[in-house]
């Protein structure tokens, strides 16, 4: 026994040498790409994406408490890297308070999507919605960083759509929400947009109904997603005549690229089948949520309209900024500014 005992305290001491010894690990600096995999994630019209993982990039820390954390999805053919100019001492999200999450939402190229599923790729890759890439995130904010409760989410046009989502669906998970140019369901006119470049996809010569062996740069689809982000007065002002020959030729020559085809339209159709009262009442889809709210719309919005975003504001008794800009959806960065300045305020609760 004795012997035993000895034998133990040696292993002991040599263990505590080796745990000394080892390099510390090294933290993860602020922006870093890094990657949940979530195994199989089940959609909610019954199919599954295998082989599951999200992109995402974190800034600042965690706080004692773990009260400080803002989770950011990405906006339509965005990526989480975008996120980082959202960040800053100066800007909506201060890291040295926040602890800031951009995921980079399913279908975006970097997350799991058409374009980089080895088990269903391309058109065999399953049809999501936003819901499903609210469930994603979900689980990547529980799962792969522990965490049990949000102090915000926000997000900007269908980042806005997911936020909008998640104060639905997850309506204890936050404390605030912020959705900005989204909408919690989409008009006719939003819909007119949306199927015009499905159809724009579907009709280009090198789509060949998804099994495309270069990626094609659908240059319709670029000039009406174009037409939209901002106002005619905003793009008759940015884009005048004697620059319009080489501004079209652009789009022929880049169009979409290097967002692959695939990719756009699987968000494409996530969009057009959001709904955050999931065919049911809207009304009944208002009465869920429980975080405080701050809706951001732009009043001249060509691209999302801005209208359900202030009737359901209205409906929960949010607050709302409204950008008032000729940019449109764009907006954001044309007041950039505003926003930021709005932003800050109602996460710090004034």
């Amino acid at each position: 026994m004795r012997k035993l005992g000895f034998e133990l305290f040696l292993l002991f001491v040599f263990g505590a040498m080796v745990l000394n010894s080892a390099p510390a690990q090294q933290a993860i600096p602020d922006g870093q790409q890094q990657f949940a995999d979530l195994g199989v994630c089940k959609l909610v019209n019954g199919e599954q994406i295998a082989g599951c993982r999200l992109g995402y990039r974190t800034w600042g820390k965690l706080n004692a408490p773990r009260s400080n954390a803002v989770l950011f999805p990405t906006w339509f053919s965005g990526n989480s890297a975008n996120i980082a100019g959202f960040v800053g001492a100066d800007h909506s999200l201060d890291p040295s308070e926040y602890f800031v999450i951009a995921i980079d939402a399913l279908g975006n190229g970097v997350s799991s999507s058409p374009s980089n599923s080895t088990a269903q790729p391309g058109p065999l890759f399953p049809a999501f919605t936003i819901h499903d890439m609210v469930n994603a995130e979900y689980r990547l904010a529980t799962e792969t960083l522990g965490l049990k409760h949000l102090h915000a989410v926000m997000g900007v046009s269908m980042g806005g759509m997911q936020t909008f989502e998640w104060m639905v669906d997850y309506p204890d998970f936050m404390d605030q929400a912020i959705p900005i140019v989204g909408s919690p369901r989409l008009t006719g006119y939003d819909l007119l947009l949306w199927h015009a470049e499905v159809d724009a996809i579907h009709s280009d010569p090198a789509w060949h109904n998804g099994w495309y062996s270069q990626r094609p740069p659908l240059s319709a689809v670029e000039a009406l997603h174009d037409m939209n982000l901002s106002t005619p007065a905003h793009y008759a002002r940015t884009n005048p005549p004697e620059k319009f020959a080489a501004t079209y030729a652009a789009y022929y020559a880049t169009g979409i690229l290097p967002f692959d085809a695939n990719d756009w339209l699987s968000q494409l159709e996530a969009m057009i089948h959001h709904d955050v009262a999931h065919s049911g009442s809207m009304q009944d889809a208002e009465g869920r949520v429980k975080a405080r709210i701050l809706v951001v719309v732009a009043a001249q919005d060509h691209m999302v309209n801005p209208q359900p975003a202030e009737d359901f504001a209205k409906a929960i008794g949010a607050r709302v900024l409204v950008l008032e800009s000729d940019c449109g959806h764009i907006s954001t960065g044309c007041e950039a500014d505003k926003l930021g300045q709005g932003v800050r305020a109602f996460l710090a609760g004034q």
